[in-house]
């Protein structure tokens, strides 16, 4: 008789069948997986013996039997995963000291004739440069990947000027608005716009099934611009988009006068925080309507200008996304290139593998 048996309840059967069933797991688990479910002495289990199981999962009698050994002393979850692996400083080819060199190599000027080092470049480098006898770039970039300086990257700061009291008016002035609570009469509300690129597939994506997702192809057609307001109330969550396709003065009152008429009709006042491009005035209504309706549309907006395009202040800096998220066709798309459900707008990673439908920032 067996020293350690397994017996699985109900829940754990299911666990182990779901990840075999899924087949997503690391190979080493699903074979665990695979050990307990036929070695199960209990009401439903096969109660195979590892002779059966080391022919019918090909794996040797001792891995079995320290599976059973785990399963016993240690439990359900020990016996399915791999026991953790100790460190072995030993074993790597760049120690802490020849990270040093390859970080300050990193930050360096490339060699002649290159615009930045490749992690082919640098395991040359450090080869040369006697920190190893010889190194691989795949080694190179998973300690570059691993450690947390990159010095490759570059975060980009707003900066304010020094004693310029233009600038510390309006900031205290945005704040101040964001210090408000909550109030239907007066909502406070962000709004923004940003030009994006009409993309058309050339070939129809894979669908998305369970646990992976849709799959479009890296080949496009260009289908023009198109520009796109966002007004984001991030006191009730709500937001508002609208496609046009450009963002002139006209554009830019009509979409306010649909705020102000259609979407709060009921409010006294809007107050409007938004940064001081050109357009971004009361001023655009009288491009548009008669100098009556300009006005009075006007009298419904408590506009606060954060002026300096080096600080844009929004709501905390409130991120707004919405991607993924259904997009309005636009009114100008007369054929099917420009419409969402024959395309996508680009916003589109370096590599080109990948995009997103619609990625907007409020801040």
């Amino acid at each position: 008789m067996k020293k350690y048996i397994v017996k699985l309840n109900q829940q754990q059967r299911q666990q182990l069948e779901g990840l075999i069933t899924k087949g997503q797991a690391a190979a080493r688990q699903l074979t665990h997986a695979c050990v307990l479910l036929k070695a199960d002495k209990g009401e439903q289990g096969p109660s195979w013996s590892d002779e059966q199981i080391r022919e019918a999962i090909e794996v040797s009698i001792p891995t079995i039997e320290r599976i059973r050994r785990r399963f016993a002393q240690e439990g359900f979850d020990k016996a399915l995963n791999r026991r953790p692996q100790p460190e072995r400083p030993e074993k790597r080819k760049i120690d802490g000291e020849c990270e040093a060199h390859l970080i300050a190599v990193c930050c360096g000027s490339a060699p002649e004739g290159y615009e930045r080092w490749t992690v082919r470049l640098l395991a040359d480098k450090v080869v040369q440069l006697g920190y190893v006898d010889q190194v691989s770039y795949k080694t190179i970039w998973v300690t570059l990947k691993n450690n947390q300086l990159k010095p490759w990257l570059k975060e980009q700061w707003c900066i304010p000027p020094k004693a310029n009291a233009e600038f510390v008016y309006h900031m205290e002035d945005v704040l101040n608005v964001y210090t408000r609570p909550y109030d239907a009469r007066f909502p406070q509300i962000c709004l923004d716009e940003a030009s994006k690129q009409l993309l058309a597939e050339t070939r129809d994506p894979l669908p998305m099934k369970p646990g992976k997702p849709e799959h479009p192809d890296s080949e496009y057609e260009r289908e023009g611009v198109c520009n796109l307001f966002l007004a984001s109330e991030p006191l009730t969550g709500k937001r508002l988009l609208q496609v046009t396709e450009r963002r002139t003065k006209v554009d830019w009152a009509r979409f306010v006068r649909e705020l102000i008429e259609v979407h709060y009709p009921e409010a006294e006042k809007i107050v409007l925080v938004l940064d001081n491009l050109n357009t971004h005035t009361p001023s655009s209504f009288s491009e548009v309507f008669e100098p009556a309706e300009a006005w009075r549309l006007s009298q419904k907006l408590e506009v606060h200008s954060t002026r300096h395009p080096w600080k844009l202040v929004k709501y905390g800096r409130n991120r707004v996304e919405c991607a993924g998220a259904p997009v309005p066709e636009p009114a100008f798309a007369h054929h099917s290139g420009c419409a969402p459900a024959g395309g996508r707008l680009a916003t589109r990673s370096q590599s080109g593998s990948s995009h997103h439908q619609l990625a907007f920032y409020c801040g």
